[in-house]
């Protein structure tokens, strides 16, 4: 340990006074001692390089013109690896410049203001840190990113992306007096992408839990750019009272800004745009006092608990877990634009029957999608007194007949947002002078956003693969991510599976061109792994080499816990002979894994056992899922065992959009007969889709199959099966396991074999 003044690398620090040491720390050990002697105005610095497994701890009584301070040697370049974590105690911490990568904490949080109960931080700051992918390795293992405890601590200018693990990405905690009614501000932080996690627990921010809904955190937060966070469908989970929510910009992330529980709360000059992307949202109101003003929203695709403006309905007498009653919100000057729904009154039903009450909507500029369903009105909503608000596109309920319409002219001003040119529209919608906070003003200017996700054959790099076995392995192993590999017509064979662990295209010769035939003689052919996408182009895979060996796969997903999402397209694949073993699946998606995208299209599958998309893994009925997106359209299916999709989303949870499923213009031939799930009691089914919340099969032609299965649980599924054609096949069979009324499944133009259409 070296006792020395390093002043060129504390430029971020208040001036220090000429007492106050510098510690120049190279291990933990160092750290320790340095840690035992540290004053007010102190500082510890540690040097640059790798540090691995690493327990900091640090607390001390600093003063405001004197914080004790830990800081990297240069910004950036200490990097937290392994098992590693950080807890402040005391009073006047500031730390800043560490990097969290490749790895994962051993706590409950990586970075805690607090070192324990009983020491918690105050007045403290974390400033330009950064926790990149920093996920544990299973996908149900919990954690916090960023726990906030004690008193008027800052959390800023800090970059936070890649979690993939269930737990909130930065919480406010309640749970002792001492961090009621804290003071914190969360500003200037670049929350990065956050995939779907496929279960409750996603959320990017939450300030409180129903525990403590009663008491007011009095946090701020402002100026954050939540960019692609699509955990759940709460992006900001507010849930205790006295919030501010002001001036943060929300990109292309699903979800909304949900004042959950928790009252007299204040969401301001917030700006969300959409841009077109599926379920994306706005803002969320429950409980009493609410006030939104001021936001912009624009682009936003998200319907019911997604919608750009959300308006719950409550329980009567409700307990402080569940929804309580709309009161006193007052939501005005809000513009809306290009988005599809506005929902009032949302969720309704026998538990959620309190209406809002005593609610103010004034002033706010509406425009949906010309022609298409846009403000919709779910329950009684005499208690929200309106006034003074225009509607420039969409249609609305016939409960809201005296909105004032008109389309006046709009053009964007200089900050890129949308106004109506008419001077007499000036106090209508958001106000003219939003300055949206920049992607450049947000996190830490030293480390850089992360780009969209790599596309398949995004590298440009076109790899042909020889016909010597293994070949295919090989060039797999050395290709790099959005490579693509080449076959020609002619036979591979496959001894050993290829171990997919990068974006992935693997396309053989068109139809006309003759066959690329791959056979393998394992039970898969490829195992998906970390970072693994796989796309399949014009190939013929035949499983007649395989073992007989039960369970077989031609693409599963590896036994360990996978993080990260993945994609699977398949596009005109011929896949056949996989009838050497019973339940021989052509794609099994594991348990603790989920995919963003499983496409199939113009594709034929014959002689199979099993089933053709098992995404099924997840039983344990607590809300995960395995599937986000999947996609069957244009194929066909013949003498399969299984279902050609067999999707499961058990529970009563209502946090995440998906499953979502279509399936259209197939044929389906002796499908699905062989019986149900391996180890279940089901039935046999053609398709069996469980808890999944949208689905459209539409336009299919069933013959000689097992029935379509269709078992509805907790939210509004919004299923259809239109258009269908069913030969020598049993009726579709619908269930309603938590909602207490008829199947909520859409049924026209379907046509039975006796000649009935329904």
């Amino acid at each position: 340990m070296l006792r020395i003044c390093l002043l060129a690398a504390v430029t971020l620090l208040p001036a220090t006074p000429a007492w106050a040491e510098h510690y120049y720390v190279r291990n933990q050990g160092e750290y320790a001692q340095a840690l035992r002697g540290v004053e007010a105005g102190d500082v510890i610095i540690l040097a640059n390089g790798e540090w691995r497994d690493v327990n900091l701890v640090i607390t001390g009584q600093g003063r405001e013109d004197a914080p004790i301070t830990l800081i990297s040697e240069e910004p950036g370049k200490v990097v937290l690896t392994g098992q590693s974590s950080l807890r402040i105690g005391g009073e006047y911490i500031l730390v800043t410049g560490l990097v969290f990568k490749d790895g994962y904490s051993p706590r409950s949080e990586v970075i805690s203001f607090r070192r324990n109960r009983d020491d918690q931080a105050r007045n403290s700051r974390v400033t330009e840190v950064v926790i990149d992918g920093f996920s544990k390795p299973g996908r149900d293992d919990t954690d916090i990113w960023v726990g906030l405890y004690g008193s008027n601590n800052r959390f800023d200018h800090s970059f936070l992306a890649g979690k993939t693990n269930k737990g909130v990405t930065l919480a406010v905690r309640l749970d002792t007096e001492e961090s009621r009614e804290n003071g914190h501000r969360i500003d200037h932080n670049y929350f990065g992408p956050r995939p779907p996690l496929g279960s409750n627990g996603g959320e990017t921010v939450r300030i409180g839990t129903s525990t403590y809904a009663m008491f007011n955190s009095n946090t701020l937060v402002e100026n954050n750019v939540f960019d692609r966070c699509d955990g759940e469908v709460e992006i900001i989970s507010s849930k205790s009272g006295g919030n501010i929510y002001r001036g943060n910009v929300f990109l292309q992330s699903q979800g909304t800004l949900t004042l959950r529980h928790g009252d007299n709360n204040l969401v301001e000059r917030n700006i969300f745009l959409g841009g077109g992307k599926e379920n994306t949202g706005g803002i969320r109101v429950i409980n009493r006092g609410q006030t939104v003003r001021d936001n912009y929203l624009e682009g936003l695709r998200g319907t019911g608990f997604a919608s750009a403006l959300t308006v719950m309905n409550g329980v009567p007498d409700s307990p402080i877990n569940r929804y309580v009653q709309v009161e006193r919100a007052s939501i005005t000057n809000n513009t809306i634009v290009d988005s599809a729904r506005i929902t009032l009154g949302a969720g309704a039903d026998e538990e959620r029957s309190a209406p809002p009450i005593a609610s103010t909507f004034a002033r706010n500029l509406l425009g949906g999608i010309e022609g298409k369903a846009f403000i919709a009105v779910d329950a009684d909503i005499s208690g929200i007194a309106m006034a003074d608000n225009l509607v420039v596109a969409g249609e609305i309920g016939a409960a809201l007949p005296d909105l004032q319409r008109a389309t006046p002219q709009a053009d964007r001003a200089a900050n890129g947002l949308l106004y109506p040119l008419d001077p007499a529209l000036a106090q209508i919608g958001a106000p003219r002078d939003l300055s949206p906070v920049r992607l450049d003003e947000v996190g830490p200017a030293w480390y850089a956003k992360p780009s969209a996700d790599v596309a398949f054959g995004s590298s440009g790099r076109v790899i042909a693969v020889t016909s010597e076995p293994d070949a295919l392995a090989d060039a797999a192993d050395a290709a790099g991510t959005g490579d693509i590999l080449t076959l020609t017509a002619g036979e591979y064979l496959a001894n050993r599976p290829v171990a997919l662990d990068k974006v992935l295209t693997i396309r053989g010769v068109p139809a006309n061109e003759g066959e690329s035939v791959i056979r393998f003689t394992g039970p898969t052919l490829i195992e998906l792994r970390e970072g693994g996408n796989l796309q399949l182009e014009d190939l013929v895979i035949d499983g007649s080499l395989a073992p007989a060996t039960a369970g077989n796969a031609v693409i599963r997903t590896a036994a360990e816990p996978i993080q990260s999402n993945m994609r699977v397209d398949m596009d005109r694949v011929n896949v056949r002979n996989l009838d050497s073993a019973e339940a021989f699946n052509v794609l099994t998606l594991g348990e603790s894994t989920h995919a963003d995208r499983v496409a199939i299209h113009d594709s034929a599958f014959a002689g199979i056992t099993g089933t053709v998309v098992s995404a099924a893994a997840e039983t344990g009925d607590v809300g995960w899922y395995n599937v986000e997106h999947l996609e069957i359209s244009g194929s066909s299916f013949a003498q399969v065992g299984g279902p050609i999709a067999d999707i499961y989303r058990g529970g009563r949870d209502e946090s995440t959009f998906g499953p979502s499923v279509a399936i259209t213009d197939n044929t389906l031939s002796d499908v699905g007969l062989a019986g149900g799930r391996a180890g279940s009691r089901e039935q046999a089914a053609s398709i069996r889709l469980h808890g999944v919340q949208t689905a459209q099969i539409a336009r299919n032609t069933f013959t000689a199959s097992a029935p379509l299965m269709i078992a509805h649980t907790a939210g509004t599924p919004d299923s259809a099966v239109i258009g269908n054609t069913f030969s020598a096949t049993p009726r579709p069979l619908y269930a309603e396991l938590v909602f207490n009324g008829q199947p909520r499944v859409r049924e026209r133009d379907n046509t039975f074999a006796e000649g009935n259409a329904k």
